[in-house]
């Protein structure tokens, strides 16, 4: 029989405590998406968060923002810029002042859905500990949150072709496929990594690579994000010889060079290479063009097209 003081005494959670979730959301000239986002931070079910707001030097009315939801928010982290010290830097002094088991890369232009957190963590509980990443579907809006697309071709039958998980290095070699804003990253991982390049103007393909050599993905089949699309953004100037991104995408390159332990890691570097060169060509950076074309003669996966296309930059530069 059990006794009447044990019956009422409280019970003892059996389960573990939720592991903190660190959720870096980096501003720079944001203001007029600013509320909406931070606001998307207050509304996640998944109570173990840990938040730094960063403002990477500013002209608008991002800081003042900042400071009002730091100031409603004591436990959240402000940190304010006076220049901008770009993608990579910013993240990392974030990071490397952070305890979660897991971290949210948050661009304070997109936003998060409520139930994100938590889909991820749980996802990441179900996983091996060999899994660094988990990455989402998202929705695309324009900048008055008005729904564009998905992320992912959706059909009838769920989404077409099927995002891929497990071992992604030859897969993040070859194409670009994950949609950045969904990722939660484990802590772990980012150590190994020693954090972003911040030699690199941008973040996202460096990273895919160096995590996915060592650590498998996961494709979680949820909408956990609306990812925001500008305008500028959409414009098709990225391979301009003024693009800044390209450096940075022919030092990663570099670095896939490297990693790459099997034949078809090679030959999935050459497929990214063979597109890269391409559009250079495309827009007339022949310069760019010819350090791609570089990189793919060392593949041994050159073609009489890529031969020819070198051979009109070398005329045109």
């Amino acid at each position: 029989m059990v006794d009447e003081k044990e019956k009422n005494a409280p019970q003892l959670a059996s389960s573990k405590p939720e592991p903190l979730v660190t959720i870096v959301a980096l501003c720079h000239n944001h203001a007029p998406f600013l509320r909406e986002a931070l606001d998307s931070i207050l509304a996640q079910t998944y109570p173990a968060l840990e938040v730094f707001l960063v403002d990477n030097g500013s002209t608008d009315a991002s800081p003042r923002i900042l400071r009002e939801y730091a100031a409603a928010n004591p436990a959240w982290k402000l940190i304010l810029h006076t220049q901008n010290l770009g993608l990579c830097a910013g993240f990392n002094q974030a990071f490397r002042q952070s305890r979660g088991a897991f971290l949210i890369d948050f661009a304070t232009d997109d936003v998060l859905l409520p139930q994100r957190v938590a889909q991820q963590v749980a996802a990441f509980q179900r996983l091996p500990a060999n899994y660094g990443v988990v990455y989402s579907d998202a929705e695309l809006i324009d900048e008055q949150s008005r729904f564009m697309r998905h992320h992912f071709r959706r059909t009838a039958k769920g989404i077409q072709p099927r995002p891929a998980s497990g071992d992604v290095f030859a897969d993040v070699l070859a194409r670009y496929f994950i949609s950045t804003p969904t990722m939660m990253m484990r802590r772990a991982t980012l150590d190994e990594l020693g954090g972003y390049d911040e030699t690199l103007y941008y973040e996202d393909f460096d990273f895919w690579v160096r995590a996915a050599r060592n650590w498998h993905f996961y494709f979680l089949d949820e909408v956990t994000t609306r990812k925001r699309k500008h305008p500028q953004a959409m414009s098709r100037t990225a391979y301009l010889p003024s693009d800044p991104h390209l450096d940075s995408t022919i030092q990663t390159c570099h670095k896939a060079l490297d990693l790459c332990k099997k034949p078809k890691e090679v030959a999935a570097l050459a497929v990214r290479l063979r597109w890269e060169m391409r559009q250079t060509v495309r827009w007339g950076n022949h310069t760019h063009a010819l350090a791609f074309y570089a990189l793919l003669r060392q593949t041994n996966k050159a073609h009489l097209l890529d031969w020819l296309l070198a051979g009109w930059s070398r005329l045109r530069r």
